[in-house]
């Protein structure tokens, strides 16, 4: 396997992926949260809300790198 195919399917599977974990994300769901007006308290994340942000965390660098990696070769 080639470098630059496998640094393109990391790419898109890692984009794939972190779209869909932001999107099963929970807080900030209405429009107005997005402008400060959501009307919540702030509250630490916990269980899978935690786990959600961590696996998305860690997704959105392996998608930046590849993208950098492929830039430099």
């Amino acid at each position: 396997m080639d470098l630059s195919l496998f640094l393109q399917i990391t790419t898109i599977a890692s984009g794939v992926l972190m779209v869909v974990l932001v999107l099963l994300q929970q807080r900030g769901a209405s429009l107005g949260a997005g402008f400060g007006a959501s009307g919540e308290l702030f509250t630490a994340r916990r269980g899978v809300e935690k786990s959600l942000f961590g696996a998305t965390v860690i997704f959105a660098t392996v998608f930046v790198m590849s993208i950098l990696a492929a830039l430099l070769i």
